[in-house]
């Protein structure tokens, strides 16, 4: 019950919820006996395609399937998040995009003595990561932490199931055929990959990346070092420093985790020239929203239907004032609603009125 009530937060009124609540009883009734016997098999997925920010597939698992995701994730995720590293975020509690940026603030300002003297950072992103996980690595991962039997075989049935094997496409085919092959689930081999958009997903990418915040801290002794899922950064004084670092986690992602760099986002540059990390540019005294988050905002302002104008301000409005910097944006923000007929709260431009009848 705790599972399902965690599952359809923030979606209680989408279509699969609503039919799972319409026999609640009987449904969790029946989940628990397959699960106790051993019987229960994961059932259709949904693939489509979305484009922002960037063209990809979501994989989404049948309402009752995600309520065992959420009952898995309720009982094993404790004892990892207590080894986790501070630096590691994304899907884990309290540790979202807001949560990196600050800490990768906090430790810019701390190794350049408050922008005081000049550093390094090494920023690197795994290809294609989740579309190349290995699946046995996982595993072994997940086992070495969870030793029930009942909950380790729940984790593996999850981890390797394969959801090609029973899908729903839905979407313009053109769209999915935007899709760069080597990015697509459906040309992945059946060990390796998890799907994007299942809360067991995202959780267990935490799990086998945690190997990679552990070599960071204790192998390379890191001390500056934020993670973001696939991205991560790491702040030194010296570039020879970083380089030794870059080589050396090179080859301990093929030969510990069968995952590798992509070389055409390993970036190596003085700080001070800014850090753009988790939608945020880091630069000295101030941290701003991307430019490019940016001039998407004021493009979707200015073309969404009116319908949906009050909703995408307030949003972006938000995404804005997470900045410490942010004034500037959020007025950019506030004169494009104004030009579409929304009043705008006046003093500190952080709320979005709804138009009058």
């Amino acid at each position: 019950m705790r599972a399902y009530l965690d599952c359809r937060r923030s979606k209680r009124n989408t279509a699969s919820a609503l039919e799972f609540e319409a026999h609640l009883e009987s449904n969790l009734f029946d989940l628990h006996e397959d699960l106790i016997s051993g019987a229960y098999q994961p059932g259709r997925s949904i693939c489509f395609v979305i484009t922002r920010p960037k063209t990809r597939e979501v994989w989404a698992a049948k309402f009752r399937d995600r309520v065992v995701h959420h009952l898995l994730y309720n009982h094993i995720s404790s004892r990892f998040y207590a080894r986790f590293d501070a630096g590691s975020s994304a899907c884990i509690p309290g540790r979202g995009t807001l949560y990196a940026a600050q800490r990768l603030e906090h430790a810019v300002r701390s190794i350049t003595q408050n922008w005081s003297r000049q550093a390094f950072y090494l920023k690197m992103d795994l290809a294609n990561f989740f579309v190349a996980i290995d699946k046995h690595v996982l595993f072994d991962q997940l086992a070495r932490h969870v030793h029930e039997p009942f909950w380790l075989s729940l984790a593996r049935k999850i981890l390797f199931h394969d959801p090609r094997m029973d899908v729903e496409v839905r979407g313009r085919p053109d769209l999915l055929a935007k899709v760069p092959p080597h990015k697509s689930l459906f040309n992945a081999p059946s060990d390796t990959g998890l799907p994007i958009g299942n809360l067991s997903s995202q959780f267990f990418a935490n799990v086998h990346l945690d190997a990679l915040d552990q070599f960071c801290k204790h192998q390379l002794k890191a001390r500056h070092y934020v993670r973001y899922v696939d991205d991560f950064v790491i702040l030194h004084e010296s570039p020879q420093h970083l380089n030794a670092a870059l080589k050396r986690i090179d080859a301990f992602l093929p030969a510990r985790l069968g995952a590798r760099l992509n070389p055409t986002k390993t970036i190596l540059q003085p700080i001070d020239r800014g850090i753009d990390f988790v939608g945020h540019l880091i630069k000295p005294w101030r941290r701003t929203t991307r430019p490019r988050t940016m001039r998407t905002a004021l493009e979707r302002i200015r073309t969404v239907p009116d319908a949906d104008t009050f909703a995408t301000g307030n949003s972006y409005l938000g995404l804005a004032r997470q900045a410490s910097h942010s004034h500037h944006d959020q007025a950019l923000i506030t004169n494009a609603l104004r030009k579409r007929g929304h009043t705008v709260e006046g003093k500190n431009l952080t709320k979005v009125f709804r138009k009058h009848p």
